[in-house]
This record gives structure tokens, C-alpha cells and sequence, in this order.
């Protein structure tokens, strides 16, 4: 299982959010280049990142950011975000991005997605956020009235390979992942299955990687020091 440490970004600074409230925003690095090449001298060798203001509004305010770090690391990037039509996507495959994941846009524009899908295969990922069984948009500030199964169901059969999942209710709060919700959807799906929200310590690591999972993102819990980066990577590399 690949580990991805992430980085959250508003106004150019790695930030979280918890339980996704833009209200409760801590920034954690002014210059998030900084923390990419920590995150690497740990070992890691994937890092996801989201754009924050692109969620909540749409563009991609903080492509220099971005751009930064995938010029001055060897990380593989995947960037999400606020990314809805085919420009900004090109935008940030020409820069070097690695993959782009499509959120809102697989639940506004069904088009759109399949075309990105098709025109770019493994480039593209989709995020599908979660809370109480529903998909969540713009942000999270929005439900949109699909189920995770239906929309599951839709992507596969248009050729998704990746499908990165969040528990909302997780995110952020340090409660530990959802292990079922992963377990089911691994059991369930062909694709390739990223758990998201909630990974806040090593006994998550295990388990996820134990469900043979093919990522687990980590967020807040490499900020604060309750998972030891290097060592979820080793764990998970087993």
C-alpha cells in the first residue's frame, strides 16, 4: 500500500481543515514546498495535494504553489480541488502533475468526466467525499443527492482506475478511519482504492494496508507527530 501525505493549501500555506469547516483552519507551513521535501527526506515517494479555495470556488488559484513542488521534488503529485473543465486539467498535466482528481465535476458535469477519463486514463482520478452515505460537493459545503455506491457503480463502468474515498466525519478529527467503509468498497470495486479521512495513527496504517488497499492519505496526523511518516511507510510497504 502506497502512502500519501498531504497537503492542504489556502493562500499558498499548507493548512487543514477540520471536519472540512473553512472556520477552523489551521496553518501548519507558510511555504509548503517545505513540508513536500520533509514528507520526502521521510520516504515518501506519492504526495496529494488539494486546493482548498479551488473546492470551495472553482479554478486553480494555488497552481503556483503546486507548480513549485513539482519542480524542486521527485514526488509523484496528485492534485485536487475545484478542477471542472479540461483547461485546468491540461494546466496541470503540462506542469508536471502526475494525476488530477475531479470531484465536483463527476457529480455536475457526467460529460466532462468521462471525457477527462478517456482522454487521459491513469491521469485522472475522482474524489468521491463522503458523509452518511452521500457524496459531498463544492468543498463539502454541498450534498448532491448521489449515494457512494451509485456513483462507484457509474465510474467503473466508464473505465475509473483510481477512486479516492473520505469519510467527512473523519477528517481532521482524529478518531481513526473508517476501516469498514474501505473494507466493503475494496471487496466491492475494481479500482484502485485510496482510503482518505481519519488515518491518526499506526494500527490504522496496518489495518488499511492489511485490507490491501492500494493508498492510504495521511493528513493531519503527520502535522502533529501521532504518525511517524517514515514508519506508516515501511508498514505500509509490507
Amino acid at each position: 500500500m502506497l502512502i500519501f501525505p498531504a497537503i492542504d493549501l489556502v493562500g499558498g500555506k499548507a493548512v487543514r481543515l477540520y471536519k472540512g469547516d473553512y472556520n477552523q483552519m489551521t496553518v501548519y507551513d507558510d511555504d509548503p514546498l517545505n513540508t513536500a521535501r520533509r514528507f520526502a527526506r521521510a520516504g515518501a515517494t506519492h504526495l496529494h495535494m488539494v486546493d482548498l479555495e479551488g473546492a470551495r470556488d472553482g479554478g486553480a488559484p494555488n497552481y503556483d504553489t503546486v507548480s513549485r513542488i513539482v519542480e524542486n521534488t521527485d514526488l509523484f503529485v496528485e492534485i485536487g480541488g475545484g478542477i471542472r473543465d479540461m483547461s485546468v486539467i491540461e494546466k496541470y498535466l503540462d506542469a508536471g502533475v502526475s494525476r488530477v482528481i475531479l470531484g465536483t465535476a463527476a457529480i455536475a458535469d457526467a460529460t466532462f468526466t468521462r471525457e477527462a477519463i478517456q482522454r487521459y486514463g491513469e491521469g485522472i482520478a475522482l474524489g468521491a467525499d463522503v458523509k452518511d452515505g452521500e457524496v459531498a460537493i463544492r468543498g463539502w459545503l454541498e450534498l448532491s443527492g448521489m449515494t457512494l455506491d451509485d456513483f462507484c457503480e457509474k465510474y467503473q463502468q466508464l473505465g475509473l482506475k483510481t477512486l479516492i474515498c473520505t469519510d467527512i466525519s473523519r477528517d481532521g478529527a482524529m478518531q481513526g478511519t473508517n476501516r469498514a467503509l474501505y473494507a466493503d468498497l475494496q471487496r466491492r470495486y475494481r479500482m484502485d482504492i485510496v482510503a482518505s479521512g481519519g488515518v491518526s495513527g499506526m494500527a490504522d496504517v496496518k489495518a488499511l494496508a492489511a485490507l490491501g488497499l492500494y493508498g492510504a492519505i495521511i493528513g493531519k496526523a503527520c502535522y502533529t507527530g501521532a504518525i511517524d511518516l517514515a514508519e506508516a511507510i515501511k508498514e505500509a510497504a509490507q
